[in-house]
């Protein structure tokens, strides 16, 4: 019998036990409607290795992974070229989470992947708003007649939660109209304070990769210059501690842009910062 050990390829820290953990961390590799640069179907993967790189006690919030109790299930696995049907694996896993107690962390593919989390947790929880860090705007109705786009994934998440309960932080690239659109429900934040009208709701945060600056996060599909810094994202978390936050999802890395791994390991640490909050 082989004694090993063997290389583990969930994430570093994890809860192995599903039953007694309280956040459930998702591989969502889809990148279907991707409308500039694919390849963000293989972050989840790339993640999960490069954890391992990382200690498991973060100095900013000072807790360990251990004190978070988040179990890795893995990746989902969906039918290649088929949106809806994918978009509605990933809803009905989402139920079965909340169904179960806890919350859920997933880890994309593009930011369409959002879209059905959001549908499944409004099904568990009232009051819901929706922060959400990026480059751009993603409020159309559609991209090239496709309403089923990353591009259109905030709009539509509008529709259920509400556009009053949308924030958006770290935006620069978007239509007109989108940014009328903002400007009309006073989405975009610039300061801390513009959150606290959202403090007694029940929090969905997510994060595409390209609200950082491209010298920091090169490995994405769409890369959008002019973005935040690290240390600037994570300030926004130290503000978002103590709201409620009942689920959150880190999407849009695309690892293989970025040959030396520094963007995965980015991702990473983002990824790790977030569940310390959570």
């Amino acid at each position: 019998m082989l004694t090993g050990p063997f290389l583990d390829r969930n994430w570093m820290g994890q809860n192995p036990n599903y039953s007694s953990s309280d956040i459930i961390m998702l591989g969502l590799p889809f990148d279907g409607t991707v409308s500039y640069r694919s390849g963000s179907r293989f972050a989840p993967e790339q993640i999960r290795l490069a954890s391992w790189g990382l200690e498991e006690y973060s100095p900013i919030f000072d807790r360990e992974l251990s004190d978070v109790n988040f179990h890795d299930a893995g990746d989902l696995e969906f039918p290649l070229g088929n949106t809806n049907k994918t978009l509605e694996q990933i809803e009905n896993n989402v139920k079965d989470i909340y169904k179960d107690g806890k919350r859920v962390f997933g880890i994309g593919g593009e930011h369409l992947v959002t879209f059905p989390e959001i549908k499944a947790i409004s099904e568990f929880y009232k009051d819901l708003a929706i922060v959400h860090f990026d480059a751009h705007t993603d409020l159309r109705e559609e991209y090239l007649g496709e309403e089923m786009s990353h591009s259109a994934v905030i709009r539509h998440c509008s529709k259920i939660v509400g556009p009053e309960n949308i924030k958006q932080i770290g935006i620069r690239s978007g239509m007109k109209e989108e940014w009328e659109f903002m400007e009309k429900n006073n989405t975009l934040c610039h300061k801390y304070s513009d959150l606290d009208c959202i403090k007694g709701k029940n929090i969905f945060i997510t994060v595409d990769l390209d609200c950082l600056d491209t010298s920091i996060v090169p490995g994405t599909g769409t890369p959008e210059v002019g973005g935040m810094s690290f240390n600037e994202l994570v300030d926004w978390f130290k503000y978002l501690k103590n709201f409620n936050i009942i689920g959150a999802d880190v999407v849009e890395l695309a690892p293989d842009y970025d040959t030396s791994g520094a963007s995965t390991a980015v991702a990473t640490k983002v990824i790790r910062e977030l569940l310390m909050i959570m």
